[in-house]
């Protein structure tokens, strides 16, 4: 009898043990400092040039370009007179800005993709050839120097120089021009007011179309 019970007692000891081996065991191993991947430092890339600055249309005030540009839009066109437009602008922004050509009107001899540049004046419907002023001493297109002012053309310092016209019957002169268009024969000079048939007469064989 006594034999048995010490066999139960070594068999308890002996799962007892057993049991706080395993506990051991599992404490150690959940215990266990773990390795921890550390991701890869990404090297950070400066903006490139190319993608500080938009491509196409008017550059930005700061890359060169002018704030603004006043052009003045004369000839066949909705709105004539000055527009201004952002520094960049071309030739088609502002033939927009003054509403677009008169419906027939040849815009073939305009480059629409030119740069505007400020102060410039653009002749919608006017020949090629006849792109640039012509004025006493100017030497333009047609007209040797000193030969007839152009009167689509000529500016009000030009027009100032025919005899009996001020600067005030100049202005009026460009004026009509622009809310007409070009003119279409030199009889049309007397629809501008002060210009009677005896001045038409005096200044007629000085001027061109």
């Amino acid at each position: 009898m006594a034999l048995a019970l010490d066999r139960r007692a070594v068999l308890g000891l002996t799962v007892l043990f057993l049991l706080a081996l395993g506990y051991a065991v599992q404490h150690f191993w959940l215990g266990r400092p773990e390795p921890v991947a550390i991701p890869a430092a990404v090297p950070a890339t400066a903006p490139t040039e190319s993608s500080a600055v938009p491509s196409g249309g008017p550059a930005p005030p700061g890359h060169g370009a002018a704030e603004t540009v006043v052009v003045d839009v004369d000839g066949k066109v909705q709105q004539p007179g000055l527009h201004i437009l952002p520094g960049g602008s071309r030739v088609a922004d502002a033939l927009r800005a003054a509403g677009g050509p008169l419906p027939g009107t040849d815009t073939s001899g305009l480059n629409l993709a030119r740069v505007l540049t400020d102060g410039e004046q653009i002749l919608v419907g006017v020949p090629a050839a006849a792109d640039a002023p012509v004025g006493p001493g100017t030497g333009g297109p047609g007209s040797p120097a000193g030969g007839p002012i152009s009167l689509n053309h000529a500016t009000a310092e030009q027009l100032d120089t025919l005899p009996g016209v001020g600067p005030t019957l100049a202005q009026r002169i460009i004026d009509y021009r622009r809310r007409n268009g070009l003119f279409r024969t030199l009889d049309q000079l007397r629809q501008v007011a002060g210009i009677g048939d005896r001045k038409f007469q005096e200044i007629k064989s000085l001027l061109t179309l």
